[in-house]
């Protein structure tokens, strides 16, 4: 791009449209370029080699509201990003706002886990989870899943290592 990189551009689209989906398409598989991708407000994040396919379910992704991170750097971004990050004090109150239910679907979401398998681990209808989901971004003021599980990780309700055990009935 002559006049502007990708994460300029990232900011100054999602200054004027919050709301905005921004999927970083690039050939850095740099830990720090995803980074910096996420906290200037893009949902996704993918490789230029990716196949059309991938490319095209990922604007499928984004156009639904959520978000997608490559599956080849997802894992190692996540950890690399905790690893680095220093948890915000332990007096959140945002979290407050949170029910015990949403609490705990915010602890699933940062072990990874999808809304069928958060439903069959609560015991609950998808559509249940994706209430739950739905209110926790808006209670958290959060762009969608991705930074609800950097969110997650930063304040320290989920830490490294901690991927909470299945639910048993």
């Amino acid at each position: 791009m002559p006049e502007l990189d990708g994460l300029s551009a990232t900011r100054l689209l999602i200054a004027e449209r919050p709301h905005l989906r921004v999927l970083a398409l690039t050939t850095f598989d740099l830990d720090e370029y995803v980074f910096e991708a996420l906290r200037a407000g893009a949902s996704g994040f993918l490789l230029k080699d990716a196949p059309a396919e991938e490319l095209t379910s990922a604007i499928h992704v984004l156009a639904r509201g959520d978000a997608l991170l490559a599956p080849a750097v997802t894992r190692r971004i996540v950890e690399a990003f905790v690893a680095r990050s220093d948890p915000a004090p332990a007096d959140t109150p945002e979290l407050d706002d949170l029910s015990p239910r949403e609490v705990e679907v915010l602890r699933l979401l940062a072990a990874g886990r999808s809304n069928a398998q958060i439903a069959g681990e609560l015991i609950v209808s998808d559509a249940t989870v994706k209430t739950h989901v739905s209110n926790i971004l808006a209670k958290l003021r959060l762009r969608d899943r991705i930074h609800a599980v950097i969110y997650a990780y930063e304040t320290g309700l989920v830490r490294p290592g901690s991927n909470p055990p299945a639910h048993r009935a």
